[in-house]
This record gives C-alpha cells, sequence and structure tokens, in this order.
C-alpha cells in the first residue's frame, strides 16, 4: 500500500498545475489560542484559515507545545491531551475548509476536495514521560512528527540550548552555552546528546511513520538520530548556524547530513535565528532571509530546504508578520534569483517529497 500512495504522491507533484503552494512544517497556533482565546478560522495572531486559503496554503503542521518549565501546568501528558482537544474541536468546527493528515494520500484528498490539510505534531517529547505506550497512543491520536525535546532535558535527550526548569519562554531568554552534562547509561557514558530511551523512541517512531524532528535537539542528539534511523527525518523549524550563529540552527555538517539522508529544514522566521542579534529592520530581515535560503541550498542543494514558519511561537517579524506575507516571500526569493521550480522545493515539493517517504 505504501508504493502505491508513493506513486500516487509523485505524479501528484509532476502533474499539478504550476502556482503556488505552501507546506509549512512548524507552528504554535494551537497552543495560542489555548492559552489566550480566540478561532483557528481568523484570529489577530499570526497564521489562521482565512489568510492561509487566500496565500495558498496546502498543509499546515499544528504543533501541540508544551512547556515542562512552566510552573502551574498540569502534566506534560495532561497538557498535550488538553491541547488535543483544542486541535480536534477547531478541525470539527471548521470541516468545511480543512481536514486532518493521517498519511500522504489525504494530503490530496484534501486538496481534490478544495480543502486544506492540517498535519498535527507534538513540541517536547517529555509529554511521553518515557513511555514508548505513550507513544504509541499520540500516533493514534494523528500526531506524525515529534520534535525530541524543547529547551529542557528529558527522557529522549538534551536541547542545543537549555533551560533550568520553572524558565519558560515567557521570562528567560535562550542560554547560549553548550549542554555539557554526562549521564552513565547502562556502562556508556553520554555525552548531551540522545539517551538509549530517546533512541528506543526515534526507532519506534520510524516503524510507526512518525516523523523525528530534531529542531531544538543538540549536536549530538542530530548525530544520534542520524545513527539510529534509515527514513529520512526533519528539522522542522532551523536555520543555518553559518550565517546566525544560534545554537537552535544547523551546522553546514549536519545540513549536508540532513540532505543525504533525504530530510528537510523549515526556514524559520525568527529575527534571532536569521541574523545575529536579531534585528526589527525589515530590510536586514529580508536580507538575512534570502542568504539563509542560499546559504541552506549551496550546502545541502535544493532538496533540503522547506519552511517551518514558527508562527505563533515567535514576536512578529515585521518582514513576515503572519500567514498574509507568504505571497511576497515568494516574490523576494524569486527577485533573488531562485526559479519557479525551485521555489515550488522550497514552498512545498520538498517536505512533500519526505511525507511521502515517511508517512
Amino acid at each position: 500500500m505504501a508504493e502505491t500512495q508513493g506513486c500516487e504522491c509523485s505524479l501528484f507533484i509532476e502533474e499539478q498545475e504550476k502556482h503556488m503552494k505552501i507546506m509549512d512544517m512548524h507552528c504554535d497556533t494551537i497552543s495560542e489560542l489555548a492559552e489566550r482565546g480566540g478561532e483557528l478560522r481568523e484570529n489577530k495572531g499570526q497564521l489562521d484559515l482565512k489568510r492561509m486559503r487566500e496565500s495558498g496554503y496546502l498543509v499546515q503542521n499544528f504543533a501541540l507545545f508544551v512547556d515542562i518549565g512552566k510552573v502551574g501546568t498540569p502534566t506534560p501528558w495532561e497538557r498535550v491531551c488538553a491541547l488535543y482537544e483544542v486541535y480536534r474541536k477547531e478541525l470539527e468546527k471548521n470541516t468545511d475548509w480543512i481536514a486532518p493528515v493521517l498519511c500522504c494520500d489525504d494530503i490530496l484528498k484534501n486538496e481534490a476536495g478544495g480543502k486544506l490539510s492540517a498535519l498535527l505534531t507534538v513540541e517536547e517529547g517529555a509529554v511521553c514521560g518515557g513511555s514508548l505506550e505513550r507513544l504509541r497512543e499520540l500516533y493514534g491520536m494523528g500526531v506524525r512528527m515529534l520534535t525530541l525535546t524543547w529547551n529542557y532535558r528529558n527522557e529522549l535527550g538534551w536541547p542545543a540550548a537549555r533551560r533550568r526548569l520553572g524558565q519558560s519562554r515567557e521570562n528567560v531568554g535562550f542560554t547560549q552555552e553548550p549542554v555539557l552534562e554526562k549521564v552513565q547509561e547502562s556502562g556508556k557514558n553520554v555525552v548531551h546528546g540522545l539517551t538509549e530511551t530517546g533512541r528506543k523512541f526515534v526507532m519506534e517512531m520510524e516503524h510507526l511513520g512518525m516523523i523525528p524532528d530534531v529542531s531544538h535537539l543538540s549536536d549530538a542528539g542530530f548525530d544520534a538520530v542520524w545513527e539510529c534511523t534509515k527514513k529520512p527525518f526533519v528539522a522542522s523549524h532551523s536555520n543555518a548556524r553559518a550565517v546566525c550563529s544560534s545554537l537552535r540552527n544547523l551546522s553546514d555538517d549536519r545540513i549536508r547530513k540532513l540532505a543525504e539522508r533525504g530530510g528537510c529544514m523549515g526556514l524559520n522566521y525568527y529575527d534571532k535565528f536569521l541574523v545575529d542579534g536579531g534585528s526589527s529592520d525589515p530590510e536586514v530581515l529580508w536580507e538575512a532571509i534570502v542568504q539563509q535560503a542560499r546559504h541552506i541550498t549551496d550546502i545541502g542543494g535544493m532538496e533540503v530546504l522547506g519552511l517551518g514558519s514558527d508562527f505563533d511561537g515567535i514576536p512578529t517579524n515585521p518582514a513576515i508578520p503572519g500567514a498574509e506575507a507568504l505571497p511576497l516571500l515568494w516574490e523576494k526569493l524569486k527577485t533573488a534569483g531562485f526559479t519557479e521550480s525551485r521555489l515550488d522545493g522550497i514552498f512545498w515539493g520538498n517536505v512533500m517529497r519526505v511525507y511521502r517517504e515517511t508517512l
């Protein structure tokens, strides 16, 4: 059956009409709606269904983001289940505009029916508490991508930029120091990578058809995912460290490894991941976006780059304030020399290929 779906998706990529489509691997809109209220159909945040339809979206990955360091929250598992209910209810209210994605073929069916596609993800592997059974429950709920860590050490591994418990993203910035903790596990010295539980999770995810997401993961963690997988994996919302030195971005060597494996990384619009120190100047930010896209594709080839906006999880970028600005992103990259066929790859084709090979 997987081979049949793969053929259908391949034909879909080759035969569709030439017009702008968008597949975005990461946004935090569901968590924002849960925290601050509002409707998925139309809201005052950075992304909603109305703007997605107007801009030409095909698929949006909706992350259930859990901040395990936030004081006063329920357990991580209770929190992710509560967020899932928000996601489920919002999709139920908008069945005329959007439908879920469980496999590649669902994207084709949804588009044929004139609907957007929603692919469910979880950002923070700690929600499973190290339990493979919980991981399988997430899969049963429709989760098809898991960001292994956020910015805390958890049962699966170490993050690229760490925080101590109690330091949520609302009240503290990133610590720009590599995580250098060591633990003794089964006679082996593990240095800020994946734990043995983390490796088991990644292998089980590949078996299930759930994509490992290495955004937020440490360099050693990326290398461990590389070692214990065979299929493509993603960095859903990460840029190039050679252009902007944040530890959240990927080194050139890891961009090459991701490309070699057939994976994809999503261009993140956060100003501090685009340019060192960040910026509020739209011209500086557009220049940085173009530089990121050029560098990533120069290092990893044209098939490694996709989109990973991080909408509703980052401060507003004045160059790309929301989903309505994606046509402008297309034009800016086209003006910078990217051909339409290459832009098709960046905006949707490269991510579609990964989904075809993994879901």
